[in-house]
């Protein structure tokens, strides 16, 4: 079933391709604490009505697809914050790939002025 579904995409061009992707590599901030999390904030501009923002790690595994559907014409989608699970980190960086998906074309790298900032932070266990 997978299979088909990947050849679905393939022959549709929406398999995103790592070189049509924004790479960037993270260092967090700090150790993680036992029972604590790790957070990425991603700030989004601007962005055309009904795109979707895919971050993946640079293995291909999906952190997070961030849909700002509700988000008038002309103004800025706001930051968006999202899990980042524990072991995707590895040696306190991580590195990730980012795609702007929209429907009918094929995925592509966003400008500074789509995806401004991308940032980790970090909360402490609950006591």
């Amino acid at each position: 079933m997978l299979f088909m579904v990947l050849m679905l995409m393939l022959a549709a061009g929406q398999v995103a391709r790592p070189d049509a992707a924004r790479a960037l590599t993270l260092k967090v901030p700090k150790r993680l604490p036992q029972g604590g999390s790790a957070w990425l904030e991603v700030a989004l501009g601007m962005v055309e009505r009904g795109t979707e923002v895919e971050v993946t790690t640079a293995a291909g595994r999906i952190i997070s697809v961030i849909s700002p559907y509700a988000v008038q014409s002309g103004h800025e989608a706001g930051t968006y914050t999202v899990p980042l699970p524990p072991d995707a980190i590895s040696h306190d960086h991580i590195s990730l790939l980012i795609w702007l998906r929209r429907e009918g074309k094929p995925p592509r790298a966003p400008t500074m002025s789509e995806v401004k900032s991308v940032r980790i932070s970090i909360t402490p266990a609950e006591p």
